[in-house]
């Protein structure tokens, strides 16, 4: 018998008749609440309305849950729901992609920015990367506790066995894996807003978050288990093919931002006065 780690965790955490927490729901509430509290502490830092706060926390859960579940859709069961157009909208029963989530955050904060701050997007998104890095290390515990999205076979002692999903050999536990990533980058980026003044380098925040998410998504997916039988023969699964994209994005961005001359920005540290 090879060394592993049984993981049998119900991915329901409590029920109250009918209703049902699950701990990938409790992860995602709790990333939601701590990143409202990170970049509240980022605008009262550069003197910007409080009042915009909860108009951009209804933009990033919308856009979030709204391109997560398009992006499953179009990018992994095409076939199936362009079938069944009214299953699309059964979001409960499962089935988001962190690429469309990506694609949609990133629109709507354009969409944010334009219309509510009037700024350019680099000064909306260059924030709200930080806690997002930290939203998905906690939605990648969550898909733990859902023993999902695993990896291939392994003999290191860390391997899960998947008790819920019916598995008898050790897995890698690549959710572990990823989370892991999520939560150094978001140190990364805390330390280069808060110590480095990175955001007077407009994209550069932005520009790191998609080379550091999307490159080791891109790695980690060789090991990870495919998520659709299609993907099966594939040398590059979808992952990987929807990462690439992001990455050269990410690279350009970075540049960008070094190569330019650096902003000299005032901070107040304190929310303006309601008008």
């Amino acid at each position: 018998m090879l060394a592993s780690i049984i993981w049998n965790i119900d991915p329901i955490l409590f029920s109250i008749g009918p209703l049902s927490v699950r701990w990938y729901g409790l992860m995602f509430a709790i990333g939601f609440m701590a990143g409202y509290y990170i970049v509240a502490r980022m605008f009262r830092h550069e003197g910007a309305p409080e009042k915009w706060l909860g108009t951009l926390l209804i933009y990033l859960v919308a856009c979030t849950v709204i391109g997560a579940r398009l992006g499953h859709v179009f990018f992994y069961e095409w076939d199936y729901y362009s079938q069944h157009p009214s299953q699309i909208l059964r979001v409960w029963e499962g089935g988001l992609a962190s690429h469309g989530a990506t694609i949609g955050i990133f629109i709507g904060l354009c969409i944010f920015s334009w219309c509510v701050a009037r700024k350019s997007p680099s000064w909306t998104i260059d924030k709200v990367v930080v806690p997002v890095s930290l939203v998905g290390g906690l939605v990648r515990l969550g898909n733990l506790m859902n023993s999902e999205i695993y990896g291939g076979p392994t003999s290191l002692p860390w391997g899960f066995v998947f008790i819920h999903d019916g598995q008898t050999l050790p897995a890698h536990p690549t959710q572990i894996y990823e989370a892991l990533c999520y939560f150094a980058l978001f140190g990364l980026l805390m330390w280069m807003y808060w110590r480095r003044n990175a955001e007077e380098r407009p994209w550069l925040l932005t520009g790191v978050f998609f080379i550091w998410t999307f490159g080791t998504r891109f790695l980690i997916e060789f090991i990870k288990n495919p998520q659709e039988s299609w993907e099966a023969d594939m040398p590059l699964n979808m992952g990987q093919i929807l990462s690439l994209p992001f990455i050269l994005i990410g690279i350009f961005m970075a540049v960008y931002a070094i190569t330019r001359k650096r902003e000299h920005w005032t901070f107040p540290d304190r929310f303006p006065e309601e008008k």
